[in-house]
């Protein structure tokens, strides 16, 4: 099946859902120009009669429009909450720059003839401003607006990330699971949007005279009833889940429960690093997380027991390049000595000490092998260099340190750490092109995000943790002459969560007691 066909395959069976994410990703935009207009027209007129302030008002909008969108979001959320809020006026401020600008280098760009005309007919000033000025500067203030449109409908795909809605779902979510068709499900429709928002403002930016000025209130009241359709309130469940992309597609995720529990709750998609924090504020009442996730125990979570067994098992192994392996015997044995030495308690213990106390991972590593007996001196570099991968979160930066530690200690092997690879299909795709020789990695994920068996193999394995890992370290073999070595010791499975307390007052302790209040 070609990429086209599974595309096509796609949106007819999300139809519903492409829909629903185009309508919100509209929405986004044109909450965000609204306010951009509002905000905007009259700044950029302001600074007309201020010409001084000029230079300061652009500097700090242009200061603005270069923060990383994803590091501007999460500066507004520890203020506006997840949602909505803080995706639109993350936009808000991207689109202030081209509005504000190009209204003043409208009003600059005015014939000054025209305007002591104007003047000399006994115009007032606001007159002038409404009459002359306005109408004569509405082309060019038009092409700010188109500018901003054009940046939002790009940028409001990360709205996704924090739970605002939009086709950054698709998008997010096809990217976590190594998923080409997904990913354009999303990104065919967000590039389409900003081809209709420009050619509809490019359109309203040719019209001259009366008919622009009509034109141009109408598009406006367009965009306010846009703004209204997506805060429309949505009929749901009473309690609310908040799910990463990978999540939201796995078969071990959501589909599974989906599948096995009869799970159907309202859910957001949230960026990974924001679902405990959305969980511990009461933003959401149901997240995914990690078995041994230190979170758990600082945000005082309940983990709900998976009683039809959905959720496969997740050794820790590391992963490493067999060509690296074979010219390095030392590399392994080195590796050896923290097999078995990692249970779930520990681990969990490793993470709370990082993510919760805040201690570095590099800390955290060294004390656990000092007392273990296991760390030694940096010995001499004498030999290549070995590349350690980790993806973006507290345990596998503290993996990472711990095998830094123990080739520098137990080799003469310099190491180079390569952290916040993204996601598994980065660390993956990194591993088997050699932009990487090892990295820490779990065997249902192995399994299902990267080897994706069918359903008769699955079966077959079962939840035998054994049978797993024999399974994806042969087919690792076979397939990309990659190696599993032996597992660390602890199991950090996929898990439902909630507030303790909450679930405790709903009487909720496994999925199945989820399911049946959801219904």
């Amino acid at each position: 099946m070609n990429i086209l066909t599974e595309l096509l395959t796609f949106w007819q069976a999300q139809a519903d859902k492409l829909g629903q994410q185009t309508l919100q990703h509209i929405g986004l935009t044109a909450a965000s120009l609204v306010l951009g207009v509002l905000v905007g027209v009259p700044l950029g007129l302001l600074l007309t009669r201020r010409p001084r302030l000029a230079p300061w008002v652009l500097g700090v909008a242009g200061i603005l429009q270069t923060i990383p969108s994803i590091a501007l979001l999460g500066f507004l959320i520890p203020a506006l909450g997840i949602g909505p809020g803080p995706a639109i006026l993350a936009l808000f401020l991207y689109s202030l720059l081209p509005i504000v600008r190009n209204t003043l280098t409208g009003i600059q760009g005015v014939d000054a003839a025209v305007v002591d005309a104007a003047r000399g007919l006994g115009l007032t000033d606001g007159q002038v401003l409404r009459q002359v000025e306005l109408p004569l500067a509405l082309p060019v203030l038009l092409a700010g607006i188109r500018t901003a449109a054009v940046i939002n409908v790009g940028v409001a795909t990360l709205a996704a990330y924090i739970a605002a809605g939009g086709l950054g779902e698709f998008i997010f979510g096809g990217i976590a699971l190594n998923n080409p068709a997904m990913i354009l499900a999303g990104a065919i429709p967000a590039a389409l949007l900003a081809l209709v928002f420009d050619v509809v403002l490019a359109r309203l930016q040719s019209l001259r005279g009366r008919r622009l000025q009509v034109a141009g209130r109408v598009g406006l009241l367009a965009l306010v009833l846009l703004v209204g359709l997506y805060f429309l309130p949505q009929a749901g469940s009473r309690l609310l889940a908040g799910f990463s992309p990978e999540f939201v597609g796995r078969s071990d995720g959501l589909p599974g429960l989906q599948q096995r529990y009869g799970l159907q709750p309202a859910s957001v998609v949230l960026a990974p690093a924001l679902v405990y924090e959305a969980a511990r504020h009461g933003n959401v009442d149901v997240i995914d997380g990690y078995s041994t996730d230190g979170r758990i125990r600082a945000y005082n979570l309940l983990t709900l027991r998976d009683d039809k067994h959905v959720f496969p098992p997740y050794q820790a192994v590391p992963v490493i390049r067999r060509q690296v392996l074979r010219a390095h015997p030392e590399l392994g044995a080195a590796l050896a000595r923290l097999t078995g030495q990692l249970s779930d308690s520990v681990m969990t213990e490793l993470n709370y000490r990082v993510d919760y106390l805040h201690e570095t991972p590099r800390a955290v590593a060294l004390r656990f092998l000092r007392q273990r007996g296991l760390w030694r001196p940096a010995q001499p570099v004498q030999g290549p260099t070995i590349r350690l991968g980790s993806k973006i979160f507290a345990e596998q930066y503290i993996l990472l340190e711990l095998y830094t530690a123990l080739i520098r200690g137990y080799t003469n092997l310099g190491v180079e750490a390569k952290t916040g690879l993204g996601g598994t299909t980065i660390c993956a795709e990194a591993l088997r092109t050699g932009a990487i020789d090892m990295y820490p990695e779990y065997t249902g994920t192995g399994l299902l995000v990267v080897l994706q068996p069918s359903a008769a193999v699955l079966d077959s394995l079962g939840p035998d943790p054994e049978k797993v890992l024999q399974y994806v370290r042969a087919q690792y073999r076979r397939r990309y002459q990659l190696e599993w070595l032996a597992p660390l010791g602890f199991n950090n499975t996929y898990a439902l969560l909630m507030r303790r307390q909450q679930a405790r007052q709903l009487g909720i302790a496994s999925i199945s007691d989820l399911s049946r209040y959801l219904r």
